[in-house]
């Protein structure tokens, strides 16, 4: 069977709020087997994650908190019609871009991704 490359079309704020919310699965806790039972899924869980690594100069930036918080907002207002407060427990994203860049080996590396890819 041909191997015919699919195209996904993403906003940046989605692919920033996904980007976040795979590093957190994968990474930050052992939620991404409990979530995705079989592990054939994880290869594209995998690419999806090193293209968003590759694609998003957000995740290096030192205000990642912040510019993450107002993406999920607008996000939220797009879904909701406004602001709508995430029924999710709020986690502390100002820890979050030091981690992600670290577990990531990028940080001061402003472009690429060390995951193996």
């Amino acid at each position: 069977m041909d191997e015919e490359a699919i195209t996904i079309r993403l906003t940046r704020d989605q692919a920033f709020v996904l980007s976040d919310w795979l590093y957190q699965v994968m990474f930050q806790s052992d939620d991404l087997e409990g979530i995705v039972h079989d592990r054939a899924v994880w290869s594209t869980i995998y690419a999806i994650s090193g293209t968003l690594d590759k694609t998003l100069s957000e995740i290096f930036m030192p205000d990642y908190g912040p510019r993450l918080e107002a993406a999920k907002e607008r996000l939220r207002a797009d879904l909701y019609g406004g602001a709508d407060e995430s029924t999710a427990p709020r986690q502390d994203t100002t820890v979050a871009p030091q981690a992600h860049q670290i577990e990531r080996g990028t940080a001061g590396n402003h472009g690429e991704s060390n995951r193996g890819r």
